[in-house]
């Protein structure tokens, strides 16, 4: 893209150079707070998310602030003042309420879109939860009377129009983009978890006898197989609870926790810390070949430990199990993965308000049981026919990083002036989208 002609240093550590006819203002001068209290019943409650500010959702925390909520009207500006809700923003196209948590902004002399694309820009957003200073619950909050000081580029009105009708543009491709490829994602794992599906509960012998499995959800299996409880198979045992403290001849070691399991593989790129006596270490060490299942959350969820860390313990949120001399570990992790997609493990958790899977339950997990070597050759089917598949999906993956990446400079550039898009000419076939172009109407008509 081009760049402006002539550039200005702003001052300010996150503009940087802006373009020399922009001026650089302080946020109170183009938005003024928004902050009657009204009721709920009179005003229905918002929900903001990283997405914007839609209707109250399904699974949003319910309050009982009644009255005591903050009135969101058509083409407000709504953030979380929260440091723990970072991102938690939009423009609405809704009249509504929302918590006392919300800072409202009423744009004043700023077009809507283009706010919105300026205040939910990366660097704006970390500039905005620096400015915090009060603590709620050892979360930095900011206020409006901190956040109306920051200083925000202010460029010609026209200019502002040019820059959001841009990024309504190339954005809503960019997401075009990023949709079909997790759509491709999508349609991938359903082909690896059909492949997985197939073998691991029917076998790789077409024309094997069968018989009832006893597992209604799982239907026949081959006649030769057996089912048994886990606890004929493995061992399991639960992790350790969180310690954070030496108790005298502990050891400080790293473990993994529900969020480190992924299916099928261990995510170590955070992996936390707690404290181990000598024999907690014994007891919770996990070695190569350990399955480890989340006890909570997406429950069963299991993964395959391979020394990914050299030495690694687990956490009370997690399972380790370890197949015995009869078993190979590689045919549990497949068939628990079709356990865990096919609603294997929510038919036995304990659940009152989150599901819970106590060794109880698991040890006495009915398990599909081939013999030894039916179950060396399933596996290595297995890895041979998803190991592209797999690939396949990472490298998608990595695309739709890069993408995501792009997006997020592209918005930021052109907000700030580091790009011009002023003679950009949008084809004739797209038109904005319905929800910005609202959110202009409502502009243009008050001022």
């Amino acid at each position: 893209m081009n760049k402006y002609p002539k550039y200005k240093n702003s001052g300010v550590a996150w503009l940087g150079e802006i373009p020399e006819e922009w001026e650089e203002v302080g946020l109170g001068s183009l938005f003024n707070q928004r902050k009657e209290k009204v009721s709920d019943t009179d005003y229905p409650p918002l929900s903001v998310t990283k997405n914007g500010v839609l209707p109250q959702l399904a699974n949003a925390a319910k309050s009982n602030d009644g009255d005591n909520r903050k009135l969101v009207l058509k083409g407000d500006f709504a953030i979380n003042s929260r440091s723990d809700r970072k991102g938690s923003s939009g423009v609405s196209i809704y009249d509504g309420s929302v918590s006392l948590i919300y800072i409202i902004l009423k744009p004043v002399s700023i077009e809507p879109r283009y706010s919105e694309y300026l205040l939910k820009s990366y660097y704006f957003k970390e500039e905005y939860y620096r400015y915090g200073r009060g603590i709620v619950e050892d979360l930095w909050t900011t206020k409006y009377s901190e956040m109306k000081n920051m200083i925000i580029p202010s460029a010609p009105k026209p200019e502002q129009t040019a820059i959001a009708n841009f990024l309504d543009y190339k954005l809503e491709k960019i997401d075009r983009f990023i949709s079909k490829k997790r759509q491709l994602i999508k349609l991938l794992n359903e082909q690896k978890a059909a492949i997985i599906n197939q073998t691991v509960t029917k076998g790789l012998n077409p024309n094997a006898k069968m018989e009832p499995s006893g597992i209604e959800w799982l239907g026949d299996i081959p006649e030769s197989w057996e089912v048994k409880p886990l606890k004929y198979i493995a061992n399991v045992v639960l992790g350790k609870m969180l310690c954070n403290e030496d108790k005298g001849n502990y050891f400080k070691k790293p473990y993994l926790k529900s969020k480190n399991i992924q299916w099928l593989n261990a995510d170590v790129t955070d992996v936390e810390e707690m404290w181990f006596s000598e024999k907690e270490m014994e007891i919770y060490r996990l070695k190569a070949g350990d399955l480890v299942l989340s006890e909570g959350g997406e429950v069963g969820k299991t993964c395959f430990w391979e020394n990914q860390i050299e030495e690694c313990y687990i956490q009370n949120s997690a399972h380790k199990v370890t197949i015995n001399n009869d078993g190979i570990s590689k045919y549990f992790l497949y068939l628990f993965f079709i356990y865990g997609h096919k609603g294997g493990f929510e038919s036995i958790v304990n659940r009152v308000s989150i599901a819970h899977l106590t060794k109880d339950k698991l040890i006495n997990l009915k398990c599909l049981s081939p013999t030894l070597g039916e179950q060396k050759q399933i596996a290595l089917h297995i890895e041979t026919e998803t190991t592209k598949i797999s690939k396949t999906i990472t490298t998608i993956a990595k695309e739709i990083t890069l993408v995501e990446e792009y997006k997020t400079a592209l918005i930021a550039e052109a907000v700030t002036g580091k790009i011009d898009v002023r003679d950009f000419e949008i084809p004739q076939t797209q038109t904005p989208l319905a929800m910005v172009a609202e959110a202009t109407v409502s502009y243009n008509n008050e001022n």
